[in-house]
């Protein structure tokens, strides 16, 4: 009973001892794992690094087997890829403004929302001569030159309206921008028995065509475009065509009108293809 009662502290103070000699080598173990992760952590960074200070570095990557070939391979291969992107940018944008300078229409600038489509093509319509006469052999209005052609279509044949209406022949804008506009007349002048002499015979004609712009804020419309033609024709022709061209660009408000006057409307032949007028929305 005594050499058990004994032997009972002398167990524990053992397992003590253990326990600590066991936690002891633990944090040695985990210390010298961790000084030894450091160490080659260190030097690892330094031998990237000195495979950069060399004076050559193509000579090193051309070598496959040298330490220093993937840290300059990946190094060559960063370079490579941010010069890629660079000149790419600096391309497209070069290519964009040469564009943009040729076909100033094409190139537009990127916008949070898309540009509206907003066209408008309008041709000759062979109305009744007795409407046409009564509708347009007078003049447009006060300060206005020619006689304005109210006839066109815009819904059959080659017209088309998208987004511009078309009321008493005049195009109504609905989006305000800058907008080409173009007009083309095709003058079909047949000769009466009056001009037969060789006085008139021989005499030129003038004609005209005439674009104009109604604004909400001026009680006139503005004339924007004007062309003339001077007809000439031999004596022994029944009839004579010519026939006047003309566009450009205007900065245009929403609720603007735009009409075409002539200075001879009845003899203009409405053909769809011979005589149109239109506009569309550059930006």
């Amino acid at each position: 009973s005594v050499v058990m009662t004994g032997s009972g502290p002398k167990l524990g103070v053992l397992l003590l001892v253990a326990v600590l000699l066991q936690t002891v080598v633990v944090t040695i173990t985990v210390l010298h794992f961790t000084s030894a992760l450091n160490s080659m952590k260190e030097t690892f960074a330094r031998s990237s690094v000195s495979c950069l200070t060399g004076s050559d570095l193509q000579s090193i990557t051309a070598v496959r087997g040298d330490p220093c070939w993937q840290v300059t391979q990946q190094l060559h291969l960063l370079i490579e890829k941010s010069l890629s992107q660079r000149y790419q940018r600096r391309i497209s944008s070069a290519v964009r403004d040469e564009v943009s300078r040729v076909l100033p229409s094409i190139v537009m600038e990127d916008r949070a929302s898309p540009r509206p489509k907003v066209a408008a093509h309008v041709t000759g319509s062979f109305v009744p001569k007795l409407e046409r006469d009564g509708g347009a052999a007078v003049p447009a209005g006060r300060r206005v030159q020619g006689q304005k052609i109210s006839w066109w279509e815009g819904q059959k044949g080659l017209a088309f309206l998208q987004d511009v209406q078309l009321l008493d022949g005049e195009l109504v804008v609905s989006h305000p921008g800058l907008y080409y506009v173009y007009a083309q007349t095709y003058f079909r002048h047949t000769h009466s028995l009056e001009e037969n002499s060789e006085e008139v015979g021989d005499r030129g004609k003038p004609l005209l065509q005439y674009v104009y712009k109604k604004v909400n804020s001026y009680p006139v419309p503005i004339l924007l475009m004007k062309t003339s033609r001077t007809s000439c024709w031999s004596r022994g022709s029944d009839f004579s065509l010519h026939s006047a061209h003309q566009g450009g660009l205007f900065p245009l408000t929403t609720g603007d009108r735009l009409f075409v006057t002539v200075t001879n409307a009845s003899a203009v032949d409405m053909d769809e293809k011979s005589s149109f007028f239109g506009a569309f929305l550059i930006s």
